[in-house]
């Protein structure tokens, strides 16, 4: 998924906040469903953040147009983990390995389904 980097993703002096480069890859982690014609919610409960290990490697800044690449780590009975990398004209600047939990919807983990770990496994 390719962005552009705009001045609400920016400090003063037009570099992307840190926390920014997160929002990127949720974006790109959303988009996957959405292309899909269907939301990150699933019938029976949806994703949350478990872990997460960021890299950053240099800054992207104000206009820059970035691409984030997304793929699948490791799939588990219950949670799954991605590999994102964010890449400027083709070097990685970013790169965030991030687990995410499959909970209901009253916040208890719970096993994905075969249904949803096709989805799943078809996303990334």
């Amino acid at each position: 998924m390719k962005i552009r980097v705009y001045y609400e993703d920016t400090d003063t002096g037009g570099v992307v906040y840190h926390s920014n480069y997160l929002n990127f890859c949720e974006r790109a982690r959303s988009e996957a469903f959405f292309k899909l014609g269907i939301t990150p919610e699933l019938k029976n409960g949806h994703f949350v953040a478990r872990k997460l290990e960021a890299d950053y490697f240099k800054a992207a800044k104000l206009g820059d147009t970035l691409e984030i690449k997304t793929e699948l780590f490791e799939m588990r009975s219950a949670s799954f983990t991605l590999l994102q990398t964010i890449f400027k004209e083709d070097k990685k600047i970013f790169e965030l390995k991030i687990t995410l939990a499959f909970i209901t919807f009253e916040g208890k983990p719970q096993r994905l389904d075969s249904k949803s770990k096709e989805l799943v496994l078809s996303l990334f």
